[in-house]
């Protein structure tokens, strides 16, 4: 099975709690405080593997959770941070979120690694909280949770030549001649159904060929396979546009090269402006009349055309030099730049609503971020959260409202009456 574009969800591990403990010991009456900070939670981090060529193993499984750290214990004994999950991806695999589908990560190189997801922050154990006024806190923090993201993956080849074309025009064929790749071919149309890739060896260099299976008419508009792998051409760097000479199957090469190029227009004006080269594949089948045909489409196409044939092995010396040269001229492919990033940073902003019944109402990033990190658990807790609102100015700003004695007041999924 060959899979180049699926969605998962990933997790990254939450933050183990903060402990509340005070130390006890024999002849120590008043240890004072000794709980530990959680954990942290463990990453999620996608890794390039060259060993890999297809996303198939996302196939069944979508979901894909760190771990979670542990919790802090007495003695100022911080928990255990969560493991990372590492999963292990095709070199080439572009990383998007499936949300505002930009991308997040391009993983060009093998090796290469992608932090996609941070794990939560371990909770401070209450130790944390001490003061001179305040030598005994009750409560801790808890860890922070961290939320489940969608992402998509797509697989684009990383080859130097991307070979083009109508179906059954010998691309296979000349792959296999080309390079000790060993695809599938058969005198019938989509044989090959997944791009095969081959390594060029000349002298101490080499360069990567890549057949792309599946365009015909229409393809940039989902007909045939090509909807799928149109984008594995986008990453190489000179087309070989192949077209069968021939004429055994009743097709004339210059509507097909036509059809091909507006499907790669169709598709990306970068694609259209890659630069190609045109292959006359099959003289073979029509020795006497085949120079009368290249001919012909050269004066059509207004470029040079290459004949060879893939059984004879006629013209593919020079067709290798002539890619060779051209791939040695032409820029490296390039990655695709990331846009965006997955992690949302929260802010310190909140805002104060007085709704129509006379409850003020207190959201925000800031509201999110002080229920995340205060634990409303005890009356000395509360005291402490009331002190962060204080210093932070959401009093204040409820007091402008109109805030008085007796009202209630919503913050996050906590709401108390006001008592000034």
């Amino acid at each position: 099975m060959f899979l180049d574009y699926v969605k998962i969800f990933i997790k990254a591990g939450n933050g183990g709690n903060g402990a509340v403990s005070f130390h006890r010991e024999k002849y120590v009456p008043n240890g004072g405080p000794d709980g530990g900070d959680g954990g942290n939670g463990g990453n999620i981090v996608f890794l390039a593997d060259k060993n890999l060529n297809n996303l198939a193993e996302f196939k069944f499984k979508k979901h894909f959770r760190a771990e979670n750290g542990a919790g802090g214990a007495g003695r100022n004994c911080t928990g255990k941070s969560g493991e990372d999950l590492v999963i292990k991806v095709p070199v080439g695999t572009v990383i998007k979120d499936t949300r505002t589908d930009e991308v997040v990560a391009d993983l060009f190189e093998d090796g290469e690694r992608f932090v996609a997801l941070e794990g939560g922050r371990g909770g401070k154990g209450n130790a944390r909280f001490t003061h001179a006024q305040r030598q005994a806190p009750g409560f801790s923090q808890l860890g922070e949770v961290t939320e489940e993201r969608q992402v998509t993956l797509e697989l684009k080849t990383i080859a130097d030549v991307g070979l083009v074309g109508f179906p059954n025009v010998g691309k296979s064929t000349l792959l296999s001649v080309l390079t000790s790749a060993k695809p599938k071919i058969a005198n019938y149309h989509f044989t090959t159904i997944n791009p095969n890739l081959g390594v060029v060896q000349m002298f101490d260099d080499s360069f990567v060929i890549a057949d792309i299976p599946g365009l015909i008419e229409g393809a940039s508009e989902g007909a045939g396979l090509g909807h799928y792998f149109l984008r594995h051409i986008e990453r190489v760097r000179l087309i070989v546009h192949v077209v069968d000479v021939s004429g055994c199957e009743g097709r004339d090469p210059y509507e097909d090269y036509v059809k091909i190029r507006a499907e790669l227009a169709a598709h990306s004006e970068k694609l259209a402006d890659t630069p190609e080269i045109i292959v006359a594949s099959k003289t073979d089948l029509i020795p006497d009349t085949a120079e009368d045909a290249v001919e012909s489409l050269r004066k059509a196409t207004g470029k040079e055309v290459y004949p060879v044939s893939s059984v004879t092995h006629k013209g593919l010396d020079e067709l290798l030099k002539v890619m060779k040269r051209k791939v040695d001229e032409l820029p490296p492919p390039a990655r695709t730049e990331a846009s965006a990033t997955l992690e949302e940073k929260t802010d310190q902003k909140f805002t104060v609503t007085r709704l129509p019944d006379g409850t003020f109402f207190v959201d925000g990033g800031l509201v999110d971020f002080l229920i995340q990190n205060v634990t409303i658990s005890s009356q000395e807790s509360f005291a402490f959260f009331q002190k962060v609102l204080k210093d932070r100015g959401v009093i204040d700003e409820l007091k402008k409202k109109g805030m008085k004695e007796g009202d209630v007041v919503s913050i996050g999924d906590l709401e108390f009456e006001w008592l000034d």
